[in-house]
C-alpha cells in the first residue's frame, strides 16, 4: 500500500497467533456452528417438551378417569354396591330360614313318632308352617335380589369396560402424537446435519485466507 505497512500487518498477525486463532475459532463458532447449535438446542427442547406434554396429558387423563370414576361411584357403582350388600344379606337370611325350616319339620315328625300330645303336635305344626312361610318369603326375595344384582353387575361391568376403552384410546393418541413429534425432530436434525456438512465442505482454506485478506488487507498495490 501507500504506507508500506503490509509487512507490519503480517508480522503482528504472526506475533499474535493465539489471538488470530481465537478470532478464527470465534468466527467459525459464531458463523458456522451457532446456527447448528441453535437448531440442536431447539430440537432437544422440542423433544423434551414432547415428553413433558406426554406426562401432562397422562396426568390430565388420570384426573379425568378418577373424576369420572368418582361420578360413577355416586351413581352407577353405588347402586351396584347396594345390590351386592342386599343379596349378601338375603343369602344369609335365606340360609338361616332354611335351617330353621328343616329343624321345625324334623321336630314335628319327631313328636308324631314319639306319640306326643295333640296340643304339642299342633304347636309344632304352627311353628313349622311359620318357618315354611318365612323360608318361601326369603326364596322369593333372593330371586328378586339375584335378578337385580345380575342386572346392575352387567351394567357396571359395561361401564368399566367403556372407561377402559376410552382410557386406552387416549393413551394411543398421545403415544402416536409423541411418535410423530420425535419423527419430525429427527428429520430436522438430519437437515441440520446435512447443512452442516455442506457448510464445512464449502469452507476451504483458500476461502478463509481470502476473507482474512479482504478484512485485514491494506491495499492491492505492491509496496
Amino acid at each position: 500500500g501507500e504506507k508500506n505497512s503490509g509487512f507490519d500487518v503480517l508480522y503482528h498477525n504472526m506475533k499474535h497467533g493465539q489471538i488470530s486463532t481465537k478470532e478464527l475459532a470465534d468466527f467459525v463458532r459464531e458463523r458456522t456452528f451457532a446456527p447448528v447449535w441453535d437448531v440442536f438446542k431447539t430440537s432437544t427442547e422440542k423433544l423434551a417438551n414432547c415428553h413433558l406434554d406426554l406426562v401432562r396429558k397422562l396426568q390430565e387423563l388420570i384426573k379425568e378417569v378418577q373424576k369420572y370414576g368418582e361420578e360413577q361411584t355416586k351413581e352407577e357403582v353405588a347402586g351396584t354396591l347396594e345390590a351386592v350388600q342386599t343379596i349378601q344379606s338375603i343369602t344369609q337370611a335365606l340360609q338361616k330360614s332354611k335351617e330353621n325350616y328343616n329343624a321345625k319339620c324334623v321336630e314335628q315328625e319327631r313328636l308324631k313318632k314319639e306319640g306326643a300330645t295333640q296340643r304339642e303336635i299342633e304347636k309344632a305344626a304352627v311353628k313349622s308352617k311359620k318357618a315354611t312361610d318365612t323360608y318361601k318369603l326369603y326364596v322369593e326375595k333372593y330371586a328378586l335380589a339375584k335378578a337385580d344384582f345380575e342386572q346392575k353387575m352387567t351394567e357396571t361391568a359395561q361401564k368399566f369396560q367403556d372407561i377402559e376403552e376410552t382410557h386406552l384410546i387416549h393413551i394411543k393418541e398421545i403415544i402416536e402424537s409423541l411418535s410423530n413429534a420425535i419423527k419430525e425432530i429427527h428429520l430436522q436434525i438430519g437437515q441440520v446435519h446435512e447443512e452442516f456438512i455442506n457448510n464445512m465442505a464449502n469452507t476451504t482454506v483458500e476461502s478463509l485466507i481470502q476473507k482474512f485478506a479482504e478484512s485485514k488487507g491494506t491495499g492491492k498495490e505492491r509496496p
